[in-house]
């Protein structure tokens, strides 16, 4: 079937998102990956994909798959609450880090790789096709691209869409929590101050990937709209990475073309619209679910920590309430809170306010064992203003090589 229409592009969008009440969370972890002999090398994708494969069905239900820079990500199912989705994803992350262990390598808990350049390990069509497309637009989309793809690890929380219509529950609420919150997150767990040897001078280095990435897919849409609305606006007016043919083999698109350009042509199909809708990467994103994409990668176990706050200022109204207000003042400052972080005193302030409201809320979402990690993370980094992104600094600043870096990130003290 064509997509001729503005139109045919919200139905599409409109038919593959399941609204409903909302009950579940499930997470994405990304992590680095390291031979402790050998820091600054990348362990070789086959080694790791026989370590991974050795380790068999993992026991909390996640799937396993590796990223085109070797890194190792793990993908939860849905889970009725942030206590159960941590549970089964601590003892995945448990299970890969023995089996990595035992091989001599190691799960990295941060969000930018400190040491090593950039190096495309996974050959895919997909993933040629985005490195052509990021090198095509040239600087600094090309650094950028490269290293997000292959130097970079994530938190990403995914969570019920809500209710179609209006009300606290509703998707267009819940839509515009996520980027309420957002700033004071991304500045609270921002853990990625270092690329290759040396400073950035961002605490969210892989923020500013984002950011230098073209920006017609990776922006972040309108929060005001309906969030339907919202991703076919960024549909629409993102380019086209690629065209396919009959054949379903991928070919680069012409340069600056978008894919509303492209509409009333004797163009795309669902399926190349379905292929569109996966490469825009805005830090929320609208697929079946709502999915917050602008969390770094956090030494373990306080990945548990991004998971339950996150969930908390999403399903819990009195927390969300609390959080959109303490968060107005900094609402959309991505980009300065990927550069000062909790530097800032009006992001420490919403970040901290932020995290204590979702504790104070874990209890009513049956999750009373989270609250202790959630405070001890607030006293720890945010009530300093300070963030992970902070401890690898001063660590850095005292003489730490950044080989002994990338491993200090395994586990969180």
């Amino acid at each position: 079937m064509s997509i001729r229409s503005r139109e045919d592009v919200a139905a599409h969008v409109e038919a593959a998102v399941r609204f409903g009440a909302p009950r579940r969370v499930g997470a994405e972890l990304e992590w680095l990956v390291t031979d402790r002999a050998a820091p600054r090398r990348r362990p070789s994708l086959g080694r790791v994909t026989a370590v991974l494969a050795a380790a068999g069905p993992l026991p909390g239900g996640s799937l396993v798959s590796i990223e085109p820079g070797g890194q190792v990500e793990l993908s939860s199912p849905a889970f009725a609450g942030p206590g159960a989705a941590v549970a089964a994803l601590t003892r995945d992350v448990r299970v890969v880090r023995s089996a990595l262990a035992a091989e001599g390598m190691c799960l990295v808990g941060l969000g930018a790789d400190p040491l090593r350049p950039p190096e495309r390990l996974v050959a895919s069509p997909r993933y040629e096709v985005m490195e052509a497309f990021y090198l095509r637009s040239g600087e600094p989309c090309a650094s950028a691209g490269r290293a997000m793809m292959c130097s970079s690890a994530a938190v990403q929380v995914s969570l019920d869409a809500g209710t179609r219509g209006t009300g606290v529950q509703s998707a267009t609420q819940r839509w515009q929590r996520a980027h309420a919150v957002g700033p004071a997150l991304v500045a609270a767990f921002a853990c990625s101050p270092l690329l290759e040897g040396r400073r950035t001078g961002w605490q969210s280095t892989r923020q500013r990937f984002w950011r230098d990435i073209d920006p017609s897919r990776t922006r972040p849409p309108d929060p005001a709209l309906d969030p339907v609305k919202a991703l076919t606006e960024l549909a629409l007016t993102a380019q086209l990475m690629t065209l396919r043919d009959e054949h379903g083999i991928c070919r680069p698109a012409p340069p600056g073309v978008t894919f509303g350009d492209w509409l009333g042509q004797a163009g795309p199909t669902e399926a190349d619209l379905d292929y569109h809708l996966t490469t825009l990467f805005p830090p929320v994103r609208l697929r079946s679910w709502i999915e917050l994409r602008y969390l770094d990668a956090v030494p373990d176990p306080l990945w548990q920590v991004a998971l339950a706050v996150v969930t908390a200022l999403l399903d819990d109204d009195r927390a969300a309430d609390a959080a959109r207000a303490a968060c107005a003042p900094v609402e959309g400052w991505w980009g300065r809170a990927a550069r000062r972080g909790m530097r800032d005193p009006s992001l420490a302030a919403a970040a901290t306010s932020c995290l204590l409201a979702a504790a104070a809320a874990l209890p009513r979402l049956g999750a009373p064992e989270l609250v202790a990690a959630v405070l001890a993370y607030a006293e720890r980094f945010c009530c300093r203003g300070r963030s992970p992104a902070d401890e690898v600094l001063d660590a850095f600043t005292a003489g730490r090589p950044a080989e002994a870096l990338l491993l200090d990130a395994v586990v969180a003290a």
